[in-house]
């Protein structure tokens, strides 16, 4: 009898043990699912975004901002921002530091200042997708990603040499960088390309946005003669000052034309929105891997704005047959032979500079009037 009744109570244990482990794991394994369900919602997810300018600069930041609210618009993701941050000093690393305590779980940084403190911080927050434009550097949460600016570029300097009469084009530009130096060979090469007499002069002004400071720089090189203004800045003040003296001018990153209805002719443009849609979609479906991204024309990530009726006769077909090339890979903007400044040859008859070489090219061709600082 008493064998039989501890038999009966190590019978009833064992179910009960069994019991308790089959009702526990259950709760256990249901959350899981819905915590992986809850991660890949768009609309739990929040994207940061830090500029350099403020979203009503009508230049960079603007074109920026643009694509975060189609990013909005195409994905129902949260979005934060913070405006007019220096790219000079380290205050970038605090104001990302907030958008991660405010739940970012990926953030973009627009501007180029910003390279080393978000590769610092990325290896800081290795939870947190990271993407920082116009820079080289990775890690395995962070990519870097910019468009081939220096194709519609060129374009404009096609419009630009056509247009002038006193063949001297004013170019006001940022910082002497890469990116920049870049950019005004490409719409030099542009320029030359349909007028050999026209020369293109340059003026450093030493900001990214100053709209006083680039206007003044404009009037300068108006001053000096030229008849044609354009910029690698994030102001209108140049195309005001184009407008204000009666001359013509070729703006940058957006369609200014509200701005100076009576100079602007075109605009190479930045189209962001397809791209943070694209990365952010790879993120909520686990899909993220770093990258170095560089599209061109064939991506519409840049392109050249539509031209107004300022703009030269012959102007519209000889860019649309100078893209096309682009695009096809028939030509290449610097496509050999190019020559710099003191007429040495930098690249050679059938020879094309490769990426990197453009990544990190200090050198003025031909035709620029102007030095690297």
């Amino acid at each position: 009898m008493k064998k039989s009744i501890i038999v009966l109570m190590i019978f009833v244990l064992v179910v009960g043990m069994l019991a308790g482990c089959s009702t526990s794991e259950a709760p256990v394994e249901e959350a899981t699912e819905e915590t992986t369900e809850e991660v890949t919602k768009a609309e739990d997810l929040t994207v940061g975004f830090v500029y350099v300018g403020p979203i009503g600069d009508g230049g960079w930041t603007y074109a920026h901002d643009q694509g975060r609210l189609e990013l909005i618009d195409a994905l129902g993701v949260n979005t934060i921002y913070v405006e007019s941050v220096p790219d000079s000093d380290a205050s970038i690393e605090s104001e990302i530091r907030n958008m991660v305590d405010q739940g970012a779980e990926v953030i973009f940084a627009t501007s180029f200042g910003y390279m080393d403190h978000v590769e610092k911080l990325s290896k800081e927050y290795p939870e947190v997708t990271f993407f920082h434009c116009s820079g080289y550097k990775q890690t395995e949460n962070m990519a870097n990603y910019f468009g081939r600016m220096y194709q519609p570029r060129y374009l404009s300097g096609v419009v630009a040499g056509m247009k002038t009469e006193a063949n001297k084009i004013g170019y006001v530009a940022a910082f002497p960088i890469p990116e920049v130096i870049r950019g005004i060979n490409a719409f030099t090469l542009g320029v030359k390309s349909v007028n050999p007499d026209a020369e293109v002069e340059v003026v450093w002004t030493s900001t990214w946005y100053n709209p006083a400071t680039e206007k003044e720089a404009a009037v300068s090189l108006l001053d000096g003669g030229a008849d044609v203004i354009t910029q690698h800045q994030d102001t209108v003040g140049p195309q005001q000052a184009a407008e204000e003296s009666g001359a013509y001018s070729i703006g940058y990153n957006t369609d200014m034309r509200e701005m100076a209805p009576k100079a602007y002719m075109t605009a190479p443009v930045w189209n962001w929105g397809p791209y943070y849609i694209e990365q952010v979609q790879n993120v909520i479906d686990g899909e993220f891997e770093a990258h170095a991204y560089w599209g061109g024309l064939e991506d519409e990530i840049v392109a050249l704005d539509d031209l107004t009726d300022l703009a030269p006769e012959g102007a519209k077909e000889a860019v649309e047959s100078a893209k096309e090339s682009m695009i096809n890979e028939t030509f290449h903007v610097f496509d050999g032979p190019i020559k710099d400044q003191s007429g040495e040859v930098k690249v050679e008859a059938g020879e094309t500079l490769t990426d990197e070489e453009m990544l990190n090219m200090m050198w003025f061709v031909d035709g620029v009037i102007g030095n690297i600082n």
